[in-house]
């Protein structure tokens, strides 16, 4: 099951695991096995939503839920918050149990794995009904195209989480660097921030931390490379992803990344922006919320920065939400989620959440515009981000299986590792991919 964002003030794709035991404390939290109180048993549609953030952003998706007034014919509907721990199996035990939800959030591409499984509603539907009602074209460009499989639109998506370039304004400046715009400018402004102990290629590689793997995948992407050809067959050791893994461990032998940062949590990362240790690095959108104190005014995001070939790009991961086949009502479902979708505004009004909208209308607001690290994301980075299939087609099902995977940890460390090439750090994942996907 893949693992997903949970971007908010405090957290972010890297800590939801770490935030386990707290949301399992604030929110009322499903078991894996026999709650008996699925779609079907009560004949209300059931909402489950993940912890996205503290207490107060269930507390708000819950007030969304329950303002929710059905037409006559129509079930009404409850809301239930999950944990992410064992999240996975929390949703595939309901889905074989009978005892799943109408509608959810959850992993980013968990709607791809169980629609290969049967047991998605296609929002095809949906989305007929949104281009009538001209919600449809509150969508910002390509977003919606993300979830369509060559069987339909397996879900929604509702907020994205993009890697994006953060820079230390106070520290290139002390440095005598300027913001880079290109490879070789990263190159140059490390080697600067090197001379007053400051690194120039922030990651983080730890066991569990997803960032072993998203920081050069982001890399890659931005390369004009991916793990993916045109047709969606696996191309790892593409000349693009070996020239971008050369260009990361030249800047690992010329001392611009932390050597530590190979067993880093992301609390570790942190720390060492918030100790002004870092100065530059391909991170999430909540990377200044995350850091927090004076640190955090100093921290902005650039813009896109151009591979040697001039390709702009970046790693954005779709989370959404989606139906489920098993409902007392589908027309009732996608009743609710349209509800839903159109209320959760209020969670970027509050700034409850750190990823970015889908809704131009959400991006135009006034309670966003006051975000200008979010704003530039919306407007830079959005247009050229991809997910994993990057060149290719939709490859929902090999991304469901792919992130959180083993092989992918591993490949983040040895891209870190003076031990191994980049062909051969490739070549593993290739490999390693390979047999996960056949």
């Amino acid at each position: 099951m893949t693992h997903t964002n949970a971007s908010s003030p405090g957290c972010s794709r890297r800590r939801f695991l770490g935030l386990a035991a707290a949301a399992a404390a604030s929110v009322p939290v499903i078991s894996a096995c026999g709650s008996g109180i699925g779609s079907g048993a009560s004949g209300k549609l059931k909402f489950w939503d993940m912890p996205w953030g503290t207490a107060a952003y269930n507390d708000v998706s819950k007030k969304i839920i329950t303002s929710y007034k059905p037409a006559a014919s129509l079930p009404s509907a409850n809301y239930q918050g999950i944990a992410w721990a064992n999240f996975g199996q929390t949703f595939a035990s309901a889905i074989a149990s009978g005892t799943n939800p109408a509608v959810s959030t959850g992993g980013g591409f968990q709607a791809f794995q169980f629609a290969e499984q049967g047991a998605i509603a296609y929002a095809d539907n949906l989305i007929e009904t949104m281009k009538k009602d001209g919600f449809y074209d509150d969508f910002l460009p390509g977003t919606l195209d993300g979830m369509k499989t060559d069987k339909g639109y397996v879900a929604i998506p509702w907020e994205l989480d993009a890697h994006v370039w953060w820079y230390n304004k106070a520290l290139l400046e002390k440095a005598g660097a300027k913001v880079p715009t290109n490879w070789d400018e990263l190159l140059t402004a490390g080697q600067a921030l090197k001379k007053i102990g400051v690194y120039g290629f922030a990651t983080a590689a730890g066991p569990g931390n997803s960032l072993a793997y998203e920081t050069p995948m982001s890399m890659m992407i931005g390369n004009g490379g991916g793990l993916f050809d045109t047709d969606g067959n696996l191309d790892v050791l593409n000349a693009r992803n070996v020239e971008a893994i050369e260009f990361i461990k030249q800047l690992v032998g010329e001392g611009i990344v932390d050597p530590a940062s190979v067993g880093y949590t992301n609390d570790n990362a942190y720390a060492q922006w918030s100790k002004k240790r870092y100065g530059l690095g391909n991170e999430q959108g909540g990377l200044a919320e995350n850091v927090g104190g004076d640190v955090a005014k100093d921290l902005l995001v650039m813009s896109p920065i151009a591979g040697p070939h001039g390709d702009k790009g970046t790693l954005v991961v779709q989370n959404n939400v989606m139906m489920y086949k098993n409902t007392p009502s589908q027309e009732g479902s996608e009743a609710l989620l349209l509800h839903w979708l159109k209320n959760m505004h209020q969670f970027w009004d509050q700034a409850l959440v750190n990823g970015l909208p889908v809704l131009k209308s959400i991006a135009e607001s006034p309670a966003f515009q006051k975000r200008p690290n979010y704003v530039k994301m919306v407007e830079e980075y959005q247009p050229v981000g991809t997910s994993y299939a990057t060149r290719g087609k939709t490859i929902g099902g090999a991304q469901s299986k792919m992130d959180g995977n083993s092989a992918m940890y591993q490949f983040g460390q040895a891209v870190l590792s003076s031990k191994t090439d980049a062909k051969a750090a490739l070549t593993t994942l290739s490999n390693a991919l390979a047999s996960l996907l056949k």
